[in-house]
């Protein structure tokens, strides 16, 4: 009697079967090429505190300038009972020059749930954090957990763009690079699948001058056969920045300067920083600008400052004075004001030591 026939394997599909061949490249480059972060563990168990900590200061901000502050923050907090536990100006005046300062704020009030309920070990518990949106729940859930998830971020996206050769133009591409990179997201390390591809991204597949030749991808990449990556993804034309104007007011005494904490709610929230007026669309004459003058004093306007801001850029007028302001407030220096202050508050002058009053 002939033995019963057995059934073929199932045949892999041509799709899946290049899917895998593009995981595997990926994470073989990724073992021999991934960069050296300080919150970055190679080998053992991830620190949620440390992947959260980086994820939150890497949110719109490069690894190069996040280092020296990840660092200075492990230093002092070295775990998240002790940040929790520190003053909130602490916190903030140790991010000044970080940027989006709405950021430490968050991080400071996630801390302290954090160090009362524990770490979340999956998306949806870290979304309910302050701060901790869709990308950066997916990352630390991926890469302190090692929990399956579909991580994109900005350099994921231009990967995958170029990858697909993608014409709808970013911003609207976004749903249909998430649902491309959700199909080649792999359960298989899922921590060093997310940061290989932010790796490929961030020293390969760079915005300008990709480094075609060292991509482990570049045989199925449908950007680099038309030889153009560069013009991947594509943009839609931007709009101008607007342009916004204020005065700062730098008073001087005894070698400080005069200080005022910024409402938390707004640009720069809770933040140290000079009194100014209101930044406003059109500029402001002296008359107008002293009316909102800490103190009554000989103001001398210095210079200006120019800081560009996601959405606006901002020119400061700069007045000084020897002046002894009242109100709310204390003296001290530049050393942990936000960029835009900071620029003010060191702009060389020369202000004659003198505290006549004279009517603004």
């Amino acid at each position: 009697m002939p033995a019963p026939a057995r059934s073929a394997p199932a045949a892999v599909s041509k799709p899946e079967a290049t899917r895998e061949n593009l995981r595997k490249s990926l994470l073989d480059w990724y073992d021999r090429n991934g960069r050296n972060l300080p919150w970055r563990v190679r080998c053992g168990r991830a620190d949620p505190y440390r992947v959260w900590l980086s994820e939150v200061m890497l949110q719109q901000t490069t690894a190069a300038a996040v280092g020296p502050y990840f660092e200075k923050f492990l230093g002092r907090w070295p775990h998240v009972g002790a940040l929790a536990g520190a003053p909130r100006e602490a916190v903030l005046g140790a991010w000044a020059g970080l940027g989006y300062y709405s950021r430490a704020r968050n991080l400071h009030a996630a801390a302290q749930v954090l160090a009362s309920e524990g770490f979340p070990r999956d998306e949806a518990g870290w979304r309910k954090l302050p701060g901790v949106g869709a990308y950066t729940a997916a990352a630390i859930a991926a890469i302190a957990f090692d929990q399956p998830a579909n991580v994109v971020d900005g350099n994921v996206e231009r990967v995958i763009a170029r990858l697909r050769a993608t014409e709808t133009p970013l911003p609207g591409a976004k749903a249909e690079l998430r649902a491309r990179a959700a199909e080649l997201a792999t359960a298989h390390r899922p921590g060093d699948w997310a940061q290989a591809l932010m790796d490929l991204g961030a020293t390969v597949c760079t915005p300008k001058a990709p480094r075609c030749p060292l991509c482990p991808w570049r045989r199925a990449c449908a950007a680099f056969a038309t030889g153009a990556p560069e013009s991947y993804p594509r943009r839609a034309a931007k709009l101008a920045r607007p342009e916004r104007f204020g005065v700062a007011f730098r008073a001087e005494h005894d070698g400080a300067i005069w200080l005022v904490r910024r409402p938390d709610k707004g640009l720069l929230g809770g933040m140290a920083g000079l009194p100014t007026t209101e930044w406003r669309a059109g500029t402001w004459s002296r008359a107008e600008a002293l009316k909102h003058a800490p103190a009554r004093a000989k103001w001398k306007r210095i210079g200006a400052v120019r800081h560009v801001f996601t959405h606006f850029a901002l020119t400061l007028d700069v007045y000084a004075a020897e002046a002894e302001p009242c109100g709310e407030g204390w003296w001290g220096d530049a050393s942990a004001l936000p960029t835009v202050f900071k620029k003010a508050a060191e702009m060389a002058c020369s202000i004659q030591p003198s505290l006549t009053q004279e009517p603004p």
